[in-house]
């Protein structure tokens, strides 16, 4: 796989949990997500939920017409996790891995929202990558209700232990509202001197140093 990265967003992935959490104002702001989205003409992409948090934000993006593609593993289907095929576009994958690898072949950069371990396990997977080079696309926090600060205490607490450097901490972007998370995602640009230990990885997949993984053929035209 190659470091891959995106001058500009078209595709933005929003990553969270089933559950719709305690307070309404998570349920405001992601509904807020969806529909400042499809404001800006961009399309979504996600985790292929029909419950809580992932419905509230694909539905606000699609009644607006930004195109929505679900990403689900085949797993979840007897659960009643599907999607409903006249308003989306389906990828359905074997597991929670081709599910991430998935997302970060399509995404141009990423959102999450506060959410469970399996939305923990996508954002550190997805920073860990970044920082290892793997990938360059930016990795946003809604921080709605300062649901987050408890990770940013932590990034401080390992910085300051000497367990990560501080060019960890500038992979995560943070926000407590869609439009301002929005305005730095696609302000972003990755760090000019990034960690000299993973600088030098070289992540192709070939001999050639051409990336192997080739994005399906799905429809991802703006529909207006």
């Amino acid at each position: 796989m190659a470091a891959t990265s995106s001058s500009q967003l078209n595709n933005i992935c929003v990553l969270s949990g089933f559950r719709c959490g305690k307070y309404k104002e998570f349920i405001q702001a992601f509904v807020d997500l969806g529909r400042t989205i499809a404001k800006r003409k961009l399309h979504l992409v996600y985790g292929g939920g029909v419950r809580g948090l992932s419905k509230l934000v694909s539905e606000a993006a699609f009644v607006r017409a930004s195109q929505v593609l679900g990403i689900i593993p085949k797993a979840l289907k007897p659960l009643g996790c599907v999607l409903d095929p006249p308003t989306r576009e389906e990828l359905v994958v074997s597991g929670m891995q081709e599910r991430i690898f998935e997302m970060l072949n399509h995404a141009d950069a990423f959102i999450f929202l506060p959410g469970d371990l399996v939305t923990l396990e996508s954002l550190i997977t997805f920073a860990s990558w970044a920082h290892l080079n793997v990938h360059k696309k930016p990795i946003g926090l809604l921080n709605v209700n300062n649901f987050y600060d408890g990770l940013i205490t932590f990034l401080n607490h390992a910085i300051k232990n000497y367990f990560i450097t501080s060019s960890v901490k500038k992979l995560f972007i943070w926000a407590p509202t869609a439009n301002e998370l929005l305005d730095l995602l696609q302000a972003y640009k990755p760090e000019p001197e990034p960690d000299p230990m993973t600088l030098a990885l070289d992540w192709a997949t070939d001999d050639d140093g051409s990336n192997s993984r080739k994005k399906c053929k799905l429809d991802l035209t703006l529909r207006l």
